[in-house]
Protein backbone atom coordinates (compact mmCIF):
# COMPACT_ATOMS: atom_id res chain seq x y z
CA UNK A 1 0.00 0.00 0.00
CA UNK A 2 1.25 3.65 -0.85
CA UNK A 3 3.04 5.11 2.42
CA UNK A 4 1.29 7.33 4.53
CA UNK A 5 4.71 9.75 3.87
CA UNK A 6 3.96 9.87 0.30
CA UNK A 7 0.06 10.59 0.43
CA UNK A 8 0.57 13.00 2.78
CA UNK A 9 3.48 14.81 0.52
CA UNK A 10 1.06 14.35 -2.27
CA UNK A 11 -1.83 15.63 -0.39
CA UNK A 12 0.02 18.66 1.20
CA UNK A 13 1.88 19.73 -1.40
CA UNK A 14 -1.75 20.13 -3.75
CA UNK A 15 -3.61 21.55 -0.94
CA UNK A 16 -0.68 24.04 -0.76
CA UNK A 17 -1.23 24.79 -4.64
CA UNK A 18 -4.86 24.20 -5.26
CA UNK A 19 -6.00 27.76 -5.90
CA UNK A 20 -3.22 28.27 -8.54
CA UNK A 21 -3.93 25.38 -10.28
CA UNK A 22 -7.71 25.81 -10.17
CA UNK A 23 -7.27 29.44 -12.28
CA UNK A 24 -4.36 28.24 -13.87
CA UNK A 25 -6.40 25.09 -15.05
CA UNK A 26 -10.04 25.99 -15.06
CA UNK A 27 -11.43 24.47 -18.01
CA UNK A 28 -10.57 20.64 -19.37
CA UNK A 29 -9.70 19.55 -23.04
CA UNK A 30 -9.83 22.85 -24.62
CA UNK A 31 -6.46 22.62 -26.57
CA UNK A 32 -6.33 18.76 -26.76
CA UNK A 33 -8.64 17.77 -29.86
CA UNK A 34 -7.06 14.01 -30.29
CA UNK A 35 -8.03 13.55 -25.96
CA UNK A 36 -11.31 15.20 -26.68
CA UNK A 37 -12.62 12.12 -28.63
CA UNK A 38 -10.68 9.63 -26.54
CA UNK A 39 -12.83 11.09 -23.80
CA UNK A 40 -15.60 11.20 -26.11
CA UNK A 41 -15.51 7.65 -27.16
CA UNK A 42 -14.77 6.37 -23.28
CA UNK A 43 -18.36 8.20 -22.31
CA UNK A 44 -19.80 6.64 -25.27
CA UNK A 45 -18.94 2.78 -24.06
CA UNK A 46 -19.91 3.74 -20.65
CA UNK A 47 -23.69 4.40 -22.00
CA UNK A 48 -23.75 1.70 -24.34
CA UNK A 49 -22.98 -0.49 -21.41
CA UNK A 50 -25.89 0.95 -19.42
CA UNK A 51 -24.73 4.63 -18.32
CA UNK A 52 -23.95 3.47 -15.00
CA UNK A 53 -21.50 5.91 -12.32
CA UNK A 54 -18.21 7.13 -13.17
CA UNK A 55 -15.56 8.02 -10.64
CA UNK A 56 -12.99 10.65 -11.40
CA UNK A 57 -10.18 9.30 -9.44
CA UNK A 58 -7.27 11.84 -8.44
CA UNK A 59 -10.14 14.81 -9.73
CA UNK A 60 -8.45 17.65 -8.56
CA UNK A 61 -10.70 20.80 -8.62
CA UNK A 62 -13.16 19.16 -10.89
CA UNK A 63 -12.86 19.88 -14.12
CA UNK A 64 -12.60 16.54 -15.88
CA UNK A 65 -15.70 15.05 -13.68
CA UNK A 66 -17.30 18.19 -14.95
CA UNK A 67 -16.32 17.38 -18.71
CA UNK A 68 -17.39 14.06 -18.03
CA UNK A 69 -20.97 14.87 -16.85
CA UNK A 70 -21.48 17.12 -19.82
CA UNK A 71 -21.00 14.45 -22.13
CA UNK A 72 -23.72 12.12 -20.95
CA UNK A 73 -22.77 10.03 -18.20
CA UNK A 74 -23.03 10.16 -14.17
CA UNK A 75 -19.83 11.83 -12.97
CA UNK A 76 -18.27 12.21 -9.23
CA UNK A 77 -14.84 12.74 -8.10
CA UNK A 78 -12.35 11.56 -5.17
CA UNK A 79 -9.50 13.28 -4.58
CA UNK A 80 -6.79 13.28 -1.65
CA UNK A 81 -6.48 17.18 -1.44
CA UNK A 82 -9.34 18.34 1.22
CA UNK A 83 -8.47 21.41 -0.35
CA UNK A 84 -9.10 20.65 -3.68
CA UNK A 85 -12.54 18.95 -2.99
CA UNK A 86 -13.81 22.16 -2.05
CA UNK A 87 -13.15 23.65 -4.96
CA UNK A 88 -14.56 20.98 -6.71
CA UNK A 89 -17.54 21.40 -4.77
CA UNK A 90 -17.93 25.00 -5.14
CA UNK A 91 -17.27 24.74 -8.68
CA UNK A 92 -20.20 22.06 -9.47
CA UNK A 93 -22.55 22.47 -6.70
CA UNK A 94 -24.49 19.23 -9.08
CA UNK A 95 -21.79 16.69 -8.86
CA UNK A 96 -20.43 15.09 -5.62
CA UNK A 97 -17.00 15.13 -4.86
CA UNK A 98 -15.88 13.10 -1.95
CA UNK A 99 -12.35 13.27 0.18
CA UNK A 100 -10.72 9.46 -0.45
CA UNK A 101 -7.51 7.66 -1.51
CA UNK A 102 -7.17 5.56 -4.64
CA UNK A 103 -4.84 3.12 -2.56
CA UNK A 104 -8.35 2.31 -0.14
CA UNK A 105 -11.41 3.57 -2.33
CA UNK A 106 -15.05 3.83 -0.07
CA UNK A 107 -16.95 2.53 -3.22
CA UNK A 108 -18.01 -1.04 -3.00
CA UNK A 109 -17.59 -3.73 -5.48
CA UNK A 110 -18.29 -3.82 -9.47
CA UNK A 111 -20.53 -0.66 -8.81
CA UNK A 112 -18.70 1.47 -11.73
CA UNK A 113 -19.76 1.99 -15.40
CA UNK A 114 -16.48 3.87 -15.56
CA UNK A 115 -13.32 4.83 -14.00
CA UNK A 116 -11.24 7.89 -15.35
CA UNK A 117 -7.63 8.32 -14.00
CA UNK A 118 -6.31 11.54 -15.88
CA UNK A 119 -2.57 11.81 -14.28
CA UNK A 120 -3.72 10.97 -10.53
CA UNK A 121 -1.19 8.10 -10.50
CA UNK A 122 1.71 9.80 -12.13
CA UNK A 123 2.99 10.78 -8.04
CA UNK A 124 2.50 7.50 -6.89
CA UNK A 125 6.31 5.24 -6.71
CA UNK A 126 6.15 2.78 -9.12
CA UNK A 127 6.68 -0.54 -6.99
CA UNK A 128 3.02 0.57 -5.30
CA UNK A 129 1.14 1.35 -8.02
CA UNK A 130 -0.65 -2.43 -8.51
CA UNK A 131 -2.69 -1.41 -5.06
CA UNK A 132 -4.25 1.33 -7.01
CA UNK A 133 -4.88 -0.63 -10.25
CA UNK A 134 -6.13 -3.25 -8.15
CA UNK A 135 -8.36 -0.92 -6.57
CA UNK A 136 -9.46 0.07 -9.89
CA UNK A 137 -10.54 -3.71 -11.05
CA UNK A 138 -12.02 -4.00 -7.51
CA UNK A 139 -14.72 -1.23 -8.08
CA UNK A 140 -15.41 -1.90 -12.02
CA UNK A 141 -18.66 -3.72 -13.04
CA UNK A 142 -18.29 -6.29 -16.10
CA UNK A 143 -18.16 -4.38 -18.98
CA UNK A 144 -16.86 -1.59 -17.08
CA UNK A 145 -14.19 0.89 -18.88
CA UNK A 146 -10.62 2.32 -17.28
CA UNK A 147 -9.28 5.22 -18.96
CA UNK A 148 -6.00 6.38 -17.43
CA UNK A 149 -3.94 9.30 -18.79
CA UNK A 150 0.12 9.80 -17.49
CA UNK A 151 3.43 11.10 -18.69
CA UNK A 152 4.59 8.58 -20.73
CA UNK A 153 8.61 7.40 -21.64
CA UNK A 154 10.42 7.68 -24.70
CA UNK A 155 10.55 5.07 -27.08
CA UNK A 156 8.29 3.09 -24.19
CA UNK A 157 11.36 2.59 -22.34
CA UNK A 158 10.44 0.14 -20.07
CA UNK A 159 11.80 1.67 -16.70
CA UNK A 160 9.87 4.50 -14.70
CA UNK A 161 11.56 7.48 -14.93
CA UNK A 162 11.27 10.26 -12.40
CA UNK A 163 11.04 13.98 -12.78
CA UNK A 164 10.87 17.13 -10.94
CA UNK A 165 7.18 18.15 -11.15
CA UNK A 166 6.02 21.69 -10.40
CA UNK A 167 3.92 20.04 -7.16
CA UNK A 168 5.45 16.76 -6.24
CA UNK A 169 8.08 14.55 -7.51
CA UNK A 170 6.20 12.24 -9.88
CA UNK A 171 6.92 9.67 -12.87
CA UNK A 172 6.75 8.80 -16.89
CA UNK A 173 6.00 5.42 -17.41
CA UNK A 174 5.95 3.09 -20.31
CA UNK A 175 2.40 2.63 -21.91
CA UNK A 176 3.43 -1.48 -21.86
CA UNK A 177 3.79 -1.25 -18.10
CA UNK A 178 0.43 0.39 -17.47
CA UNK A 179 -1.33 -2.15 -19.73
CA UNK A 180 0.41 -5.00 -17.46
CA UNK A 181 -0.44 -3.31 -14.74
CA UNK A 182 -4.20 -3.20 -16.08
CA UNK A 183 -3.84 -7.06 -17.04
CA UNK A 184 -2.52 -7.89 -13.55
CA UNK A 185 -5.86 -6.16 -12.04
CA UNK A 186 -8.08 -8.57 -14.33
CA UNK A 187 -8.73 -6.08 -17.26
CA UNK A 188 -8.32 -6.66 -20.77
CA UNK A 189 -7.04 -3.74 -23.43
CA UNK A 190 -9.10 -2.30 -25.55
CA UNK A 191 -6.66 0.98 -26.55
CA UNK A 192 -3.10 2.62 -26.25
CA UNK A 193 -2.24 5.86 -27.27
CA UNK A 194 0.69 8.27 -27.92
CA UNK A 195 0.84 11.90 -28.70
CA UNK A 196 3.28 14.77 -28.94
CA UNK A 197 2.93 17.59 -26.21
CA UNK A 198 1.05 20.65 -26.97
CA UNK A 199 -0.26 23.88 -25.54
CA UNK A 200 1.12 24.24 -22.27
CA UNK A 201 1.66 20.39 -20.95
CA UNK A 202 5.14 19.47 -20.64
CA UNK A 203 7.99 18.23 -23.16
CA UNK A 204 7.16 14.67 -22.15
CA UNK A 205 5.08 12.44 -24.81
CA UNK A 206 1.39 11.42 -23.85
CA UNK A 207 0.37 7.83 -22.83
CA UNK A 208 -3.52 6.91 -22.52
CA UNK A 209 -4.34 3.68 -21.64
CA UNK A 210 -8.37 1.86 -22.43
CA UNK A 211 -8.86 -1.19 -20.44
CA UNK A 212 -11.84 -3.18 -19.63
CA UNK A 213 -13.40 -5.54 -16.90
CA UNK A 214 -14.27 -8.49 -19.24
CA UNK A 215 -18.07 -9.75 -18.77
CA UNK A 216 -17.35 -13.44 -18.35
CA UNK A 217 -14.64 -14.44 -15.29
Amino acid sequence: MTTPSSLETTRDAYDAIAGLYAETFPTAMDDHPVDRSLIAGFAEMVRTEGAGPVADLGCGHGRMTAYLASLGVTASGVDLSPTMIELARQANPDLRFDEGSMTALDIADGTLAGVLSWYSIIHTPPEELPVIFAEFGRVLAPGGHLLVGFFATDADSPHPEPFDHKVSLAYRLSIDHVADLARKAGLEEVARLRREPGGNERRFQQGRLLARRPTEP
